[in-house]
């Protein structure tokens, strides 16, 4: 049996273990997190190692993109240089895949018509295929960046503007502590409504769940939420808020959409190949042998034409 294991630095409220078989193969997949403790997140990094057949980073970046340059965050740099045996992903790689085909198959199905659609992109450093695939769709995009990772009310409202700023930012970025930038730990499971006007504004509301549901409002009537990493209570929350669709870029196991860390540690371990050597193409083939299509679910009626 292979053994994956999603080491996040998030809330252990998250965490789940269960069986399955992938593309003919039996898998033992855990979420495990370490509530915002790195010291933690460390050790069970070592105590993992060499012990099961791959290790997804979870509920942090090791690499972001902008401009056609990756960079690297220094904080969890330094957590998967203890790895010495078992291969890591921490999903970059398949955010430049899965997730630029996700948006083209949903515009391809007829599910979304990009163009012209008004879409708030919580983050683009962090889903760069992603974003880039929406402006190339011909989205209406709001880039957030610096108002849901810096804190402050910019809206990046333009390509070009986004990738000034981002490659200007960045290299100072990425030297901060990891837990400045992305809520960690108990952070994860408190809503603070924070920039209601773009929420409001947006027909669309893409990327990082957990960055989307910290500051999101009591109203969401109508909204289409495009991200992963949800779970059943998450489907709740986001019915209440009144939510028309929930589209998940990866596919739902046991009754929650995963990481792209965990799907792509799946992969390398179903490959048995070191995350390096795989390809797009690897990525995509694996892909349509699973089956894989974007994941809809309709969690409120569209409301009647008037």
């Amino acid at each position: 049996m292979k053994h994956v294991v999603s080491v996040s630095l998030g809330s252990s409220q998250r965490d789940k273990t269960f069986e399955t078989e992938i593309l003919g193969l039996p898998f033992r997949i855990e979420r495990v997190g370490v509530d915002g403790s790195l010291e933690k997140y460390a050790a069970k990094l070592e105590e993992l190692d060499g012990k099961v057949d791959a290790i997804g980073i979870g509920g942090m970046d090791v690499y972001i993109h902008a401009g056609g340059k990756r960079y690297v965050l220094r904080d969890p740099a330094k957590l998967v240089s203890r790895l010495k045996q078992t291969p890591w992903v921490d999903g970059s790689g398949l955010k430049h895949t899965l997730e630029r085909e996700t948006v083209r198959r949903l515009q391809t199905s007829g599910v979304v018509n990009w163009s012209g659609t008004k879409v708030l992109m919580v983050s683009a450093v962090d889903r760069f295929g992603m974003a880039e695939a929406l402006h190339e769709a011909g989205a209406d995009l709001c880039v957030g960046d610096v108002m849901f990772i810096l804190g402050l009310p910019v809206p990046l409202r333009t390509w070009r503007g986004f990738q000034r700023v981002a490659l200007t930012v960045i290299p100072y970025v990425v030297k901060a502590p990891f837990k400045w930038l992305y809520p960690t730990g108990k952070k994860q499971e408190s809503v603070r409504p924070k920039w209601p006007y773009w929420y409001r504004w947006a027909e669309v509301i893409a990327g990082d769940f957990l960055l989307i549901r910290r500051h999101m409002p009591d109203d969401l009537a109508g909204k289409i939420i495009l991200t992963n990493t949800t779970t059943e209570a998450d489907h709740a929350e986001l019915k209440k808020r009144g939510v028309s669709k929930l589209i998940t870029t990866t596919p739902v196991f046991d009754g929650r959409s995963f990481g792209t860390n965990v799907l792509e540690a799946v992969l390398i371990a179903a490959a048995e190949r070191k995350p390096e050597d795989l390809t797009e193409a690897d990525y995509l083939e694996m892909l349509k042998r699973l089956g894989w299509e974007p994941g809809v679910i309709v969690l409120n009626a569209d409301p009647p034409s008037p």
